[in-house]
């Protein structure tokens, strides 16, 4: 008995009532509920007119195929073929799965950094935000001549001004000049009476100085030290690199305390500023900005204000002796004077003279009312802080005048440029002495007193350290360190509290430290 539909052997049978056929009942039912007639005699059927038969169980007969050894070989190949095209085609799907999560999780982890640096720009404006608020009440107490914006910008009295026409610079009001004068007479009388401190580091303890630690603290990217600082009541020294960044270390324990970033070029000079709200942190750069970092007991440095009053690359920044104010100096042939607390720029002053050189290096006399700055044409100029005037003019250098430092004795004044260092009486404004340590195409880096006035560093392709004496006695050269940083430019120094140690940067991204061996307070990397 075969179904009439399909010619098989029907596995659940059923039989017409009105035909007397059978049927496999899953195809009979279909074609009733499709057509609602018999599929061979056309007479209209309903489900009520089959009727199951029943029978023993049915097992149906081996297919041609599987009936001998070669058909069943063909099932097989047949199956395999089948199984390995399922296998490619899961293959594709699970390449085109990994290619689409690859490329999902780039645009998630770019997503994540667009937005950590959302959230850092946005938090940066609202520092910025916050501190130009709490200074609004401070603006409008200055006088007519401190006017400036939060950023360092000068006020709006520019805009009032006729097309072509020149404001008239501004000049530091009475109250900061009688602060000025009475830091100058309390210093002057203590400068009388100094004496040297008994804790300052010998001559011959200081000719038996080694190099006892280096320290890489800059990117390898971009090497070069071009400036320093030390805090001497905690022992920290201030880096400005090329790097853009800021390194503060902490010597005893040879560690980077904070690395600051946020200036866009090199860091040309690195200023320490000590207040009794918490230590500060002045970085100039070329990038024509000057920025003021607060610091916490923590030892996190903020930044406080960024400046913007120059209009080109800012070389040095200099801080007075009262703590409350400080000196930027610029290619742009001006420098500016700030008030600390605030940012202000309280006066920018630009030489009368006309000149067009540019000021790379600046420098406050330790009582505060003169003001020495260097130029690019080898000039050095020395200003009356409170009438900002030109008072002095020394020339006889070569090339840019590339540091300035004034001794603590209040007399002698140091300049250093591609002709080496020359040493000025401030007294009879004239040169008495001058070093020319290396050969023409070298340049002295920096030159730098130390805090007694009793030693001289400078740098250039080494170091070499004088011992100062008058002006009429000879400056010995007590001692001279090799550059080990393999560039033959040494770019800065500053010695350590009582000249206990030496410190220099050249223009590899290490730090090295000079001084006794056994005494080094870090451990060298």
């Amino acid at each position: 008995m075969n179904c009439a539909i399909s010619g098989e052997v029907p596995e659940d049978p059923v039989v017409s009532k009105n035909s007397g056929l059978i049927f496999e009942k899953r195809l009979i039912e279909r074609h009733i509920s499709d057509y609602g007639k018999c599929p061979i005699t056309g007479e209209p059927l309903t489900l009520d007119d089959i009727v199951p038969i029943k029978t023993g169980k049915i097992v149906k007969p081996r297919p041609v195929q599987a009936a001998s050894i070669p058909g069943m070989l063909g099932l097989f190949l047949t199956e395999w073929d089948s199984l390995v095209l399922s296998n490619f085609a899961l293959e594709q799907q699970l390449r085109t799965a990994r290619q689409e999560l690859s490329h999902a999780l780039y645009q998630h982890d770019a997503a994540c950094r667009v937005i950590s640096r959302l959230k850092k720009e946005r938090d940066e404006a609202r520092f910025l935000l916050a501190q130009a608020e709490r200074q609004i009440p401070k603006s409008n107490a200055v006088t007519v001549n401190s006017f400036t914006l939060s950023n360092g910008k000068r006020a709006a009295e520019d805009e009032m001004l006729a097309p072509g026409a020149k404001r008239m610079p501004p000049r530091i009001n009475t109250r900061v000049i009688s602060e000025l004068t009475d830091c100058n007479a309390t210093l002057s009388q203590q400068r009388k009476r100094r004496q040297i401190p008994s804790t300052l580091a010998p001559i011959d303890a200081l000719e038996r100085y080694t190099q006892i630690s280096s320290h890489p603290i800059h990117k390898t990217s971009k090497p070069g030290i071009i400036s320093m600082d030390i805090l001497y009541s905690k022992d920290i020294i201030a880096t400005g690199g090329v790097d853009t960044n800021a390194v503060l270390f902490d010597r005893p324990s040879g560690q980077i305390l904070s690395t600051l970033s946020g200036h866009s070029k090199k860091v040309t000079s690195v200023k320490f500023v000590t207040q009794g709200e918490g230590d500060l942190l002045l970085t100039s750069s070329s990038d024509k900005t000057v920025r003021v970092w607060q610091g916490s007991e923590d030892g996190v440095y903020n930044c406080r204000h960024i400046l913007k009053d120059q209009n080109a690359e800012v070389q040095a920044v200099t801080v007075h002796a009262t703590n409350n104010y400080f000196v930027t100096a610029s290619l742009d042939n001006t420098w500016s004077f700030y008030e600390l607390s605030s940012g202000l720029c309280l006066t920018q002053v630009t030489d009368s003279a006309g000149s067009s050189e540019g000021y790379t290096s600046a420098a406050f006399h330790p009582d505060g009312l003169i003001l020495g700055t260097g130029t690019s044409e080898a000039l050095v100029k020395i200003w009356d802080v409170k009438s900002q005037a030109n008072v002095a003019r020394f020339d006889g250098h070569v090339g840019a005048v590339t540091a300035i430092s004034f001794s603590e004795n209040g007399y002698f004044l140091a300049t250093a440029a591609k002709d080496g260092v020359k040493l000025w009486d401030l007294r009879k404004l004239r040169n008495f002495r001058t070093f020319s340590p290396y050969e023409a195409d070298i340049p002295t880096n920096s030159v730098e007193f130390d805090h007694s006035g009793c030693y001289l560093a400078l740098v250039g392709s080494d170091i070499r350290i004088y011992q100062t004496a008058n002006v009429k006695s000879e400056w010995n050269c007590v001692k001279t360190f090799p550059d080990l940083s393999g560039t033959g430019k040494a770019t800065c120094v500053k010695f350590g509290p009582d000249a206990k140690y030496v410190a220099v940067g050249s223009m590899d991204r290490n730090l090295r430290i000079f001084g006794l061996p056994g005494e080094d307070g870090g451990s060298e990397e």
